[in-house]
């Protein structure tokens, strides 16, 4: 998994009627884009994840049209 400075990082739900999350990456820490990442939610909030495999990278960034 490889992601850059205004990717948006998409965890998938696990369960039956749980929504996808999406959280902005705002700060690469592993080399060469690799996790983990510094991410921002919708509400503000940061924090340092290493994303699992029902995770995926949309490489639009935060402004982009779908």
């Amino acid at each position: 998994m490889h992601a850059s400075k205004g990717d948006r990082l998409v965890m998938h739900g696990r369960v039956v009627g749980a929504h996808d999350r999406v959280v902005e990456i705002v700060e690469v820490l592993g080399p060469d884009g690799t996790p983990p990442f510094r991410v921002r939610a919708e509400n503000g909030h940061e924090t340092i994840m290493s994303p699992g495999p029902d995770s995926i990278v949309d490489h639009r960034k935060s402004g982009d049209s779908l």
